[in-house]
């Protein structure tokens, strides 16, 4: 039996404002999105297409969602970590720093938290 890691969901509450931050921050880009009564679900991915980010938008959710103590983060490996983190620090999107691992955060629109690794 073999299962092969496909995507990752988390609930947004601007699904425009979401994606504009997911292609500025990270580069990710729109593979396909799906309407329905209720809903929408867009999925991003990078260059490379293995792994997507589902963002839902629930239409009748306009409030924050509680992320409860925002343990639970994304990771991104970055291949110039420098580069990425002055334009980060720009973006004014940068909410935690670990210079001692040289790693840091940055958080999106809805607060969901982004680790940023150096590529090894």
């Amino acid at each position: 039996m073999k299962f092969l890691f496909q995507h990752c969901n988390i609930n947004v509450t601007d699904l425009d404002k979401s994606k504009a931050f997911y292609k500025e921050a990270l580069g990710l880009h729109v593979v396909k999105e799906k309407q329905y009564d209720n809903f929408t679900l867009c999925y991003l991915s990078d260059e490379q297409n293995l792994f997507q980010l589902e963002l839902t938008y629930l239409n009748d959710h306009p409030q924050h969602y509680d992320l409860g103590e925002n343990e639970s983060h994304l990771c991104f490996v970055c291949d110039d970590m420098e580069k990425a983190h002055a334009h980060h620090e720009k973006m004014g999107c940068i909410c935690f720093e670990n210079p001692a691992m040289g790693i840091y955060f940055i958080h999106d629109p809805d607060d969901y938290w982004i680790e940023i690794v150096p590529q090894k």
